[in-house]
């Protein structure tokens, strides 16, 4: 168990980890609470630590790693307080880890440099190439507030949003939506006061999870239909950014989102170009990251032993 890699895949909604031996086996893997990049700033941090302790607390139950690397979503100038974030509860050096995009671990677990475009939709969405020289790419990802459509968040606002105008222009119009039912059933009630209080008391993740409201009524209700559908051309948008830069390549999409409901894969073809290789994906981000950790632990094994030698 000895250079074990570590890789962890945060996200909006749920943060997966992976344990991989020097030779690419994952020995070990679960998923806690959502993680952000975000929550690296002060006024988040405490719940950062309590999150990244009990996924150090699950880790440690099963080996010790000798590296980690953490890809996460909102990732910015951050990395030196994500990274000793990390490495603390773990007993690591902080040198002994390192952090990036959530998107660039996924991408490395399903494309070689160079090869595709990779959309990836959970909480937020963004496009992601990385080119032959591995140099990462990117085409949206700018959050919820500004935009990531077709992703979670957007799906549920875009509900939110279509349920309450309704009821603007005719009150009690969701007692014959499905939509609104399955909504008003998690918020907790059909006042708008509990839609208020859902809305600016949850979090970006716990909010994104109304999608799956959205999927449940898709089949009986044309609205959540119609916001899948707009969800996979939002989508498509993305993979048709990075084509215009770089040319035509296969495209794979990957995330939660995809799992919601078939509607949107379907959409995301019909507004993608005729004959794109398309592919939707299940990205085991943590994995690439455990390899990638793997990896570096056995270089750092290596180059100890060749100084020993000396």
């Amino acid at each position: 168990m000895s250079a074990l890699g570590l890789g962890i895949d945060a996200g909006g909604t749920r943060t997966r980890w992976a344990l991989a031996s020097p030779g690419g086996d994952i020995v070990g893997e679960g998923e806690v609470a959502g993680l952000t990049a975000l929550q690296a700033r002060p006024d988040e941090r405490e719940r950062a630590r309590a999150t990244l302790g009990l996924l150090a607390r699950d880790v440690l139950a099963i080996g010790r790693p000798a590296r980690a690397h953490a890809g996460l979503t909102g990732f910015g100038d951050d990395a030196a307080e994500i990274r000793s974030l990390v490495a603390q509860p773990l007993g690591l050096p902080v040198d002994a880890v390192s952090a990036g995009t959530d998107v660039e671990t996924a991408y490395r677990d399903l494309f070689a440099p160079g090869e595709g475009y990779l959309v990836y939709a959970g909480t937020g969405s963004i496009a992601a190439f990385i080119d032959a020289e591995g140099t990462l790419h990117r085409a949206g990802g700018r959050g919820v507030v500004l935009d990531d459509g077709g992703g979670g968040h957007w799906i549920a606002r875009e509900a939110m949003r279509h349920v309450w105008r309704n009821e603007d222009e005719r009150p009690g119009a969701w007692q014959s939506s499905p939509l609104a039912k399955e909504i008003f059933a998690v918020v907790g009630g059909a006042d708008w006061a509990d839609s208020r209080r859902f809305v600016y008391g949850a979090d970006r993740g716990e909010f994104g999870m109304l999608a799956l409201a959205v999927a449940r009524t898709a089949d009986a209700d044309p609205a959540a239909r119609a916001i899948l559908s707009a969800a996979g051309v939002e989508l498509a948008r993305l993979a048709r950014a990075l084509e215009g830069r770089f040319g035509p390549r296969p495209v794979a999409v990957a995330g939660r989102v995809t799992e919601l409901h078939s509607r949107i894969a379907q959409a995301m073809r019909e507004a993608l170009p005729p004959g794109t290789d398309l592919r939707v994906c299940v990205s085991r981000g943590h994995h690439a990251a455990a390899r990638l950790a793997a990896r570096a632990a056995q270089a750092n094994e290596t180059r100890c032993t060749d100084i020993a030698r000396r």
